[in-house]
């Protein structure tokens, strides 16, 4: 392995003669360190990856199949691959606004967008929206210059945070419980559980693969989201299924 890079959601292995292995693991897929030599046993192992010190071994769970490899050549293979969204840690304020304004869509799916921002999905978004108060229905183009600084502030935090507890915990070893549920969330995934700032309990609106977890007192005025109005509304702005939505391309 000559280098790793991180690619949205994709992890992108460069080897010998300028090729990557580009990896997206989707909700199933799972990567495992194993003894050098490592052997594939059962059907959900689908590849191994072997290097002096160990094998990097590829399963996915379930029958749906999402998780993808592609080997692919040089800086241009790489960019077949990149939906284009800016990196939150390198980017300005006003940079994340046109962003998430180039098309005026819900928070929730603008964040989630890979087109628009790198590498969040639907567990962060949760987490994001919690910590800067927005509902995750409010419409990009709706937002106020003040709501705009605090959702910038919200996502480079929550994801600072995120990476910084994610990156000690596997320097303890390779991390094999993957998973997008963590007691240390704030919403997501905390349905009917009390809210850590205001005790109401956790909300969820569920429409097609999608899921998510509000606090309706800190983010929506006290409102619970689900109404004719609102399956209308994500009928029009959100994908179907996590295919839908990674396959986007900025046009």
């Amino acid at each position: 392995m000559r280098e790793l890079r991180r690619i949205g959601k994709r992890i992108a292995i460069g080897v010998e003669g300028d090729l990557w292995l580009v990896l997206h693991l989707m909700i199933a897929g799972r990567l495992h360190w194993r003894t050098p030599g490592g052997k594939l046993a059962g059907r959900n192992s689908l590849a191994a990856f072997d290097f002096p010190n160990g094998s990097l071994v590829l399963t996915e769970a379930g029958t749906k199949h999402r998780a993808s490899l592609h080997v692919l050549a040089g800086e241009e293979g790489l960019r077949f691959v990149d939906p284009g969204g800016i990196d939150i840690f390198t980017s300005d304020l006003n940079s994340f606004r046109d962003a998430l304004t180039f098309e005026n869509r819900t928070l929730k799916r603008a964040l989630t967008d890979p087109r628009l921002v790198s590498g969040i999905g639907n567990a962060y978004s949760d987490e994001i929206l919690h910590s800067a108060q927005l509902s995750p229905i409010t419409l990009t183009r709706k937002l106020e210059p003040q709501e705009w600084e605090r959702l910038f502030a919200a996502t480079r935090h929550t994801l600072e945070v995120w990476v910084d507890r994610l990156r000690r915990e596997a320097e303890a070893g390779f991390p094999e419980k993957v998973t997008a549920f963590r007691k240390e969330m704030a919403v997501h995934g905390r349905y009917g559980q009390p809210c850590p700032r205001c005790g109401e309990k956790i909300q969820r609106i569920r429409y097609a693969d999608n899921e998510t977890n509000y606090c309706a007192r800190c983010q929506t005025s006290g409102k619970v989201l689900a109404d004719r109005g609102l399956s209308r509304l994500l009928g029009s702005d959100w994908p179907r299924t996590l295919e839908e939505l990674e396959a986007l391309k900025r046009r």
